[in-house]
């Protein structure tokens, strides 16, 4: 745990939002962000100047069907994960560009009215306080098979053409490993959503792999076609 990273009893009570499709955050990862739009300029101006925690959380995805909806006000799921500012930067065109790096996850338990334009909730931390635990490893979990997850990875790499640094991925613990892939694998909104709700990191990696597995099935087929 960060020295700069706040204890569970400090956490705040009021946590502004990111609504964001696709992006997904988890404990311990880092999301590079470009921020363009005002609400959210404010937002992280808001956020530097207090506790620098933003919660990233994903629309639901009946509600952005529509090309012409404002993602940032569709109705959005109930558990998101909250990450810190760990880096900032500024650009010419008036930009920011951070990261976030993961701290735990949340269940909205009330929306707040806007604030500059962002919108803000009232955060649940305690279903989620063992996320603080950056310790825990998913091979406690006898339903976790790490060859088999590496397995699933190599094929969908071959159907989908892609190339992976092996050496790096072999050298992950099984925590990092995980949560990038988690967060880098071009997995729908709904995919992403229960990677985030994983319970452990053991059922994540369970989930991860049969995600990899589905996923290469269908490349298959369709290239068959």
């Amino acid at each position: 745990m960060s020295r700069f990273n706040p204890r569970f009893e400090e956490l705040p009570e009021v946590l502004p939002i990111f609504p964001l499709p696709g992006a997904l955050l988890l404990p311990g990862g880092q999301l590079p962000l470009n921020i363009f739009e005002p609400r959210y300029l404010a937002m992280v101006s808001a956020a530097l100047r207090g506790d620098r925690l933003i919660g990233m959380v994903q629309p639901i995805p009946k509600d952005i069907e529509n090309d012409q909806e404002d993602v940032g006000a569709a109705p959005v799921f109930a558990t998101g994960c909250a990450g810190r500012i760990t880096a900032f930067g500024e650009t010419d065109d008036g930009c920011y560009l951070i990261t976030l790096t993961g701290l735990l996850r949340f269940k909205v338990m009330e929306e707040l009215a806007p604030e500059d334009g962002y919108r803000r909730i009232c955060p649940n931390w305690s279903l989620y306080r063992t996320d603080l635990d950056q310790a825990e490893e998913p091979s406690s979990d006898t339903r976790w098979d790490r060859g088999r997850l590496l397995d699933a990875l190599r094929g969908y790499f071959t159907v989908a053409g892609l190339q992976g640094d092996w050496e790096s991925i072999r050298s992950a613990s099984d925590s990092e490993l995980v949560t990038a892939l988690a967060m880098l694998c071009p997995f729908d909104v709904r995919e992403k959503q229960a990677l985030l709700e994983a319970a452990t990191l053991g059922e994540r990696a369970e989930t991860m792999t049969a995600l990899l597995e589905m996923a290469s099935l269908e490349q298959g087929d369709a290239l068959r076609h």
